[in-house]
């Protein structure tokens, strides 16, 4: 979450006046993430997000994710679905942008995590893939390891601004993988993509809710747990792995998904490939990210360090990760 777009008390009101929520009270801009401009909205009858779509997520695949929260939360997930305004309509237009309100779900996002807290969310990600097998709509992962090259060479050289040699050693490691990538024995279907801390809300050791949505794609279904791996089971630097909250991410989803060999084998190389992806969205963000932009830039050295562990032979030949 991030605010790119201001919304004006005056224009927040005249929004809210097509839908049956109350009248404004206030509205604060969310900082955290970097995709959307959100805004937490109280009015006289509960608190609502307001999301703000902007240039990465396209108003034509709205649909796409507003159908998936629907399906999810129909199942019982704790997954937030967009509120209907009278006419029936989900998505608007505000400030020159498509826009949403959403349903406000409780708890807090995590900082630590506990083991314990790991396994909930694990076993949450798959009830969440157990709820999407009956799923019709699918969704090309855009941000899929054939879209890394170009994300790559639109960075070019400028990544050398950020550490001397990472044009030089990202390019090495996409190379790499790509040799290895497309795998026989994976199941695919929906998958979050996205699944970080922050996108999950927890009252203690209970989730309230999975948010964010809008990297949702069809793609290799272990790859969502790779992508928590990546971002669960490290320090805030990215060189410190706690297997401890590895292994409970596993067992959690293993209750509804128990890994076969191709997937075991298979498991370092998603999580190297979810490291080189948020390394290049990270970096991408980093290098073009407005001034004035009220958004938490993440660095992207965090995430890449994180390759040396699921990749310690191809970690000694970079000097980056040295």
């Amino acid at each position: 979450m991030a605010v790119y777009t201001q919304v004006s008390a005056e224009a927040l009101t005249a929004f809210l006046a097509g839908y049956d929520v109350g009248t404004l009270v206030s509205a604060k801009g969310i900082a955290e993430g970097v995709e959307n401009s959100n805004y937490l909205v109280e009015t006289t009858h509960g608190r609502f997000i307001l999301t703000l779509y902007e240039k990465r997520v396209r108003a034509e695949e709205l649909p796409f994710f507003l159908a998936l929260t629907d399906h999810l939360a129909a199942k019982g997930l704790p997954v937030p679905p967009a509120i209907r305004d009278r006419k029936g309509e989900a998505i608007q237009q505000l400030c020159g942008r498509a826009a949403c309100l959403i349903t406000f779900l409780p708890g807090v996002a995590l900082s630590h995590p506990t083991p314990a807290q790991a396994e909930a969310a694990g076993d949450v990600l798959g009830a969440m893939h157990r709820a999407l097998a009956d799923f019709s709509l699918s969704r090309p992962n855009a941000m899929g390891q054939p879209s890394w090259q170009a994300l790559y060479e639109r960075c070019g050289a400028s990544l050398e601004t950020i550490a001397p040699g990472l044009h030089h050693d990202l390019g090495e490691a996409i190379g790499t993988l790509a040799t290895t990538w497309d795998r026989d024995g994976l199941d695919r279907g929906v998958i979050h993509a996205d699944l970080f801390p922050d996108n999950l809300l927890m009252l203690g050791e209970r989730v309230t809710g999975v948010i964010d949505f809008y990297f949702a794609c069809t793609d290799i279904r272990l790859y969502d747990l790779a992508v928590m791996d990546t971002s669960w089971a490290f320090d805030a630097g990215g060189t410190r792995h706690d297997p401890a909250i590895a292994a409970a991410l596993k067992r959690g989803y293993a209750r509804h998904f128990a890994p076969g060999d191709a997937e075991e084998a298979a498991f370092a190389d998603l999580c190297v490939g979810a490291c080189i992806r948020f390394t290049l969205s990270r970096a991408w963000d980093w290098l073009n990210t407005p001034a004035d932009a009220l958004v938490t830039r993440k660095n992207p050295l965090a995430y890449w360090r994180r390759i040396a562990t699921y990749a310690p032979d191809l970690a000694r030949l970079l000097p980056t990760l040295r």
